[in-house]
């Protein structure tokens, strides 16, 4: 047969994280590489409480088709947890945070559109985009976000700028109070809608992060959040909450993509939900991430001392950015680092424009902290490695170069 693919078809690219992840399925490898939650949190008997008394009471209801929409308690309970005022009816439950954004691209984009992204930015986020063929722009970041300034000067015919404000993937940065309030200000005086992602929101170890770019200007925002994090990525259930002038139009696009996100799921998250679960339960995980990334840190201050390693300490959330030495690309290192069995997700597939091949993300959540004392060892030494071969490729040069008459 004479399969011919659509153009946009053309433009799909097989995830990295999920490659790199098929590495680490090697038998000795410690990876810190895939963004999982750790299992160690899932709230298993609250949900097999939950299943059992959504099966037993409204298991007709629970295995039917539903409305697009999503269960409207759930609705109502992702509005009350919000830090704004957010009508119910504004609320979409998603088939997770990923197909928000596969939802808002297919609404929002068209080919050659301009969408203003951070530097770097959430890889998943640009898969999601590339099918409607849009054409992502780098805005300049630090470490807290991108800049207002930046922001400002290439928003005219951007159709909007997606955001990730609190512990970013793959940064892991948070942006500030100061930050939050330029950046909005300078996408409402420009006209410039926000798609603000908060998967990792809840995620914070000392302080909780500012108010969500999305409650300083409502009607400019769309804003994605997700149960993955908090409960259990297996559900594969989020939502988004948009303003009532573009709600229909999501909702359509919703509903040509799969009818409705699984309503027993949605009745089981709501089941577990009701009573507070999650004021008692995200705590801890709280406390498990905040041990494992202190254990990261130190450890990278001790293995990597004295080798011109750049890395952050995160307040929340999953990851660690680290910058590499001078040489060293880290698609080329990662090979070097699995043979002595850690794993990593090199850092340039998370820029929309021209790539840092220096750096690399590492995932604190997933090992424990005697993998992740071992693992950093391990990194460390591969460094070295490279380091100590670059040094032995340029004194050969440089005697061959002496040599030569």
């Amino acid at each position: 047969m004479n399969w011919k693919l659509a153009a946009r078809a053309e433009k799909m690219n097989p995830s990295v994280l999920r490659e790199i992840l098929k590495v680490t399925e090697r038998p000795g490898i410690i990876s810190l590489a895939g963004g999982l939650p750790s299992p160690k949190t899932f709230p298993i008997s609250a949900f097999a409480e939950a299943c059992a008394q959504v099966l037993s009471t409204q298991g007709e209801a629970a295995l039917q088709y539903s409305a697009s929409e999503g269960f409207a308690p759930l609705c109502q309970a992702v509005a009350d947890m919000l830090p704004w005022k957010v009508d119910p009816a504004q609320v979409l439950i998603t088939t997770g945070s990923q197909q928000g954004l596969d939802l808002v691209a297919k609404v929002l984009l068209d080919p050659g559109s301009r969408v203003l992204v951070e530097t770097p930015t959430y890889l998943g986020a640009l898969q999601a985009f590339a099918p409607m063929e849009p054409v992502p722009v780098g805005v300049a970041s630090d470490a807290q976000g991108v800049l207002a300034e930046d922001l400002l000067a290439k928003a005219p015919g951007a159709r909007f700028a997606y955001l990730l404000p609190n512990f970013q993937n793959p940064t892991g940065r948070t942006m500030s109070e100061a930050r939050r309030a330029a950046v909005s200000a300078a996408a409402k005086s420009a006209g410039l809608p926000i798609v603000e992602d908060n998967p990792y929101g809840e995620l914070w170890f000392d302080e909780a992060p500012p108010l969500p770019l999305t409650a300083r200007n409502p009607e400019g925002c769309i804003y994605l959040g997700s149960f993955s994090k908090v409960l259990a990525p297996g559900l594969r259930l989020g939502f988004l909450v948009a303003p009532k002038a573009i709600f229909p139009k999501l909702l359509q696009a919703k509903q040509a993509a799969d009818l409705h996100s699984p309503i027993f799921n949605q009745r089981m998250v709501f089941e577990v939900m009701k009573d507070g679960f999650l004021d008692r339960h995200v705590p801890t995980i709280r406390a498990l991430y905040k041990r494992q990334r202190d254990a990261m840190v130190a450890a990278l201050q001790r293995e990597m001392k004295g080798l011109d390693v750049e890395f952050n300490t995160p307040a929340g959330g999953m990851f660690l950015w680290l910058r590499m030495p001078a040489g060293i690309d880290t698609v080329a290192l990662l090979p070097k680092a699995v043979e002595r069995g850690v794993a990593f997700v090199p850092g340039a597939p998370f820029y929309a424009g021209e790539s840092d091949s220096r750096t690399l993300r590492l995932s604190f959540v997933t090992a424990s902290v005697e993998e992740i004392e071992k693992a950093i060892a391990a990194l460390a030494a591969t460094v070295r490695e490279q380091l100590a071969h670059q040094l032995a490729a340029k004194t050969e040069q440089l005697l061959a170069s002496a040599a030569t008459p």
